[in-house]
């Protein structure tokens, strides 16, 4: 977050002249996903002007960062109260810099909290194409209008001109609107892509508590905690960025348990992880494992009051059968995470099936004949 009064808070003009495409995503994996499309989409198109409101994977790939968004990603109800003004700002004055500098298009990538606030900003404020104004506005990874909130697909529909979805039942989703979408394959899957784990029988064992700082702090303890009653082999956590490194450090993590830097692959028996984007990464390459998640109370509760889905683990979701068994809130006990990693390294039926849960996901999510979410965008600005 930035360190100068809200007031403040400025986003830095272009360093060209006009920018094509402005990109927005506001987590660690939004910005990794933003960053795959970019690298392929300037390479097809190496003349576009390209900035963004991400972090440094989008900047890696040639997007101006007008602000790393992911140093200040929070999620549920409470964290983002507790950072209001800051996000106020920020919407304030990303508002104005799109309207001072005024971009061909606008790519939401996920983050639905201030994506579609500002979808419907620019809409208001006649600057969108659907708005009266020249800005087009699509958007890249649907939210999950599958699980919650799902009328929010009618006013999606109202504000954006295309949407691009990386799960293949959630163009159906949208069927009931004017909103044009298409499957893009998912971005695990594209084309150089590098998968940030592997599997390996003999490898340690991954600990993944997540990217958000107020989930690691939460979650990190209880995989730890797992990790420690199971007791026969060593731990490797993977973090995404030095913040959340800081956050790790904070548990004492014991000897037996490393802190590494997302990157080169990493070899892995097992899992334990939370609901989130890593949760795909080790379900698509066939690691054995289970999934520990614990919110904020009042979040969780409130969750449960709003979220009908029966399973929080995507890869669960799509193969409607828990690949990763889920321990929640309570349920995620050292005795229970140890359990599973007991299973996971000793029951050959278990890997067996999590190689054929694997392949199944692989099949169902790999690119389409239409292309990727590159030649989407490309198609999109015309």
């Amino acid at each position: 977050m930035s360190d100068a009064p809200k007031s403040a808070f400025r986003l830095p003009p272009p360093t060209v002249g006009r920018v094509d495409l402005l990109i927005i995503a506001g987590e660690h994996s939004g910005d990794q996903h933003g960053a795959t499309m970019v690298r392929e989409l300037l390479a097809k198109r190496p003349g576009l002007n390209i900035a963004a409101l991400g972090g440094p994977e989008l900047a890696g790939a040639g997007a101006q960062l007008l602000h790393d968004l992911t140093a200040s990603s929070v999620v549920g109800l409470v964290e983002v109260l507790k950072n209001y003004s800051f996000f106020k700002a920020l919407f304030h004055e990303t508002l104005r810099w799109i309207e001072e500098y005024k971009p061909r298009a606008v790519c939401f990538v996920d983050y639905p909290g201030l994506n579609l606030r500002l979808a419907k900003a620019l809409f208001e404020r006649g600057l969108s194409a659907k708005g009266g104004g020249t800005i087009k506005l699509i958007y890249y990874i649907s939210p999950q209008i599958w699980a919650w909130k799902g009328g929010r697909r009618f006013t999606m529909a109202k504000h954006l001109d295309a949407l691009a979805v990386i799960f293949p039942f959630e163009v159906d989703c949208y069927k009931d609107t004017s909103l044009p979408v298409e499957f893009v394959g998912h971005p695990f899957l594209a084309e150089g892509h590098e998968p940030p784990v592997r599997y390996d029988h003999n490898g340690p064992i991954l600990l993944l508590p997540g990217s958000r700082k107020q989930a690691v702090g939460r979650i990190f303890p209880l995989l730890l905690a797992g990790h420690a009653a199971y007791g026969r082999r060593d731990a490797v956590v993977l973090y995404p960025s030095d913040d959340i490194l800081e956050v790790l450090k904070t548990a004492n993590p014991p000897a037996n348990v490393r802190l590494l830097p997302t990157g080169a692959p990493v070899a892995a028996s097992a899992v334990l992880t939370s609901s989130g984007t890593m949760s795909m990464h080790c379900a698509l390459a066939a690691i054995p494992g289970a999934i520990a998640y614990r919110a904020n109370p009042l979040t969780y509760l409130m969750g449960r009051l709003l979220v009908k889905i029966e399973y929080i683990g995507i890869a669960n979701l799509l193969l409607k059968e828990p690949m990763y068994p889920e321990y929640i809130q309570g349920a995620a006990s050292p005795k229970a995470l140890a359990a599973e990693l007991t299973d996971c390294l000793g029951n050959i039926d278990r890997l067996i099936r999590t190689q054929s849960q694997a392949e199944r996901l692989r099949a169902s999510l790999r690119r389409p004949a239409n292309g990727t979410a590159a030649d989407w965008v490309a198609r999109q600005m015309g």
